[in-house]
């Protein structure tokens, strides 16, 4: 941790409320006169798009038919903890990026005079100077791995988890892979399935050490998320907002409910808000939270 480098990492699983995340980050620091240096998750994958079919063709034949990106044989752990660590020492490092479609290939094409595709990554560059913060958002922002001495979130001075329930994560999952990847619904259910040890071992531990977790909570039935017609929209929702320790951050419960309408407490240090208000709540929680961060720059 670094009181003169911060680092805020966002972790959380695909259907987590993504764009609501980055609406509410961008707000805080275009408002907050914040320079962020921006982290993806994704650029620390181990394989490119075309690598990672042929890694996972290669652990199936070798009998491992739960290779995911989830864990560590398809990431760069130990890449991303030093990544953090000279951060918060030094305010540099490197970063890349995984390029997601086309439309971003041309952009860091533009940028770089290369020749990229879709699906590989650009190479590592310098982060900018004189930035304020690293803003982390994917799956391992606080991920540790015993066997190969890693602890990521041992550097993380505001660690968030931002989660859908099980049931919730898979119904986004299997509407997006059908949708937008056409896949099939039995290669939807391999594929969760090939993902489970590394979830339970890899991603689900990082929520008991975030800060703060806001975790979404559909209020319409999703016990068989197989069959459901469509995904439960966020008036359909609460969510849930957790913090491990209110008095680090001196969080103002009765101030929270009086601004967050219809919102409650369910235990002395979780507070509830309709699910419509996940962003408004984020803004309201975090803002003050992180310009306290970077006062303690000095």
């Amino acid at each position: 941790m670094s009181k003169k480098h911060p680092i805020l990492a966002v972790t959380g699983s695909s259907g987590a409320g993504t764009s609501t995340v980055k609406n509410a980050f961008e707000h805080i620091f275009r408002r907050e006169k914040i320079n962020p240096v921006i982290i993806e998750g994704d650029s620390f994958h181990r394989y490119n798009r075309v690598e990672m079919k042929q890694a996972m063709k290669e652990a199936a034949a070798q009998g491992n038919n739960h290779f995911s990106h989830f864990g560590p044989e398809a990431n760069l752990f130990d890449k991303l903890e030093e990544t953090f660590q000279v951060y918060g020492e030094t305010g540099r490092g490197k970063k890349r990026y995984y390029i997601h479609s086309q439309e971003e290939a041309e952009q860091h094409n533009a940028r770089l005079g290369t020749s990229l595709k879709a699906g590989e990554f650009t190479p590592w560059e310098d982060m900018p100077e004189n930035t304020d913060l690293l803003f982390y958002e994917g799956l391992h922002g606080l991920v540790a791995d015993q066997d190969a001495n890693v602890n990521v979130a041992q550097h993380v001075d505001l660690g968030i988890g931002v989660v859908p329930i099980v049931n919730l994560e898979w119904i986004q999952k299997i509407f997006r892979d059908s949708a937008e990847r056409g896949y099939t619904a039995e290669a939807i259910v391999d594929t969760m399935l090939r993902r489970m040890p590394d979830y339970v071992h890899y991603i689900t531990p990082q929520f008991s050490k975030t800060d703060i977790n806001f975790q979404r909570v559909p209020t319409v039935d999703t016990s068989n998320p197989f069959i459901a017609r469509d995904i439960p929209t966020p008036d359909e929702s609460l969510v849930v907002i957790r913090f491990r320790n209110p008095k680090r951050f001196g969080v103002d419960f009765p101030y929270l409910l009086n601004m967050i309408h219809d919102s409650f407490m369910s235990r002395r240090n979780t507070i509830v808000v309709p699910g419509g208000k996940m962003g408004l709540a984020m803004e309201i929680i975090l803002a003050p939270i992180i310009s306290d961060m970077l006062k303690q720059r000095g």
